[in-house]
């Protein structure tokens, strides 16, 4: 199994980088998905041309800006997959932190471009909106 760890700063309070990763609805921070359908504990992200990732979402703590998720059925022979966001507040900017575990490994340098350009995404997001 194979730990990834991307942290980033956000020049934005916390509560403005958490209004948009705890809306586990919203998809114009994660690149490629045409649309997110929420059902239950799950949501379905349907991709252009790519099938659908279903993600069971384990922990959405609004008061510790937490967010666990786990990936239940994808394309691709995923054995296991446990991802965390946690952000956490330094004076007037947060510390965006999210780790996922990935089995097997050779799908680890996927995700982890997918984690760099969703938070790169995720900060034009935020200047635009502020």
């Amino acid at each position: 199994m194979k730990n990834i760890i991307e942290k980033r700063y956000f020049e934005y309070p916390i509560a403005e980088v958490w209004k948009i990763i705890s809306d586990v609805s919203r998809t114009d921070w994660v690149p490629g998905v045409d649309s997110i359908v929420l059902e239950g504990d799950t949501r379905v992200f349907k991709f252009k041309g790519m099938g659908d990732l279903v993600e069971k979402i384990l922990l959405l703590d609004n008061e510790n800006h937490k967010l666990q998720y786990s990936a239940i059925k994808t394309d691709m022979p995923i054995k296991h997959h446990l991802a965390t966001i946690k952000l956490d507040s330094e004076e007037s900017r947060t510390l965006f932190t999210w780790s996922t575990e990935i089995d097997p490994e050779i799908f680890a340098e996927g995700i982890l471009n997918g984690m760099v350009t969703s938070l790169d995404a995720l900060q034009s997001i935020l200047k635009k909106e502020n």
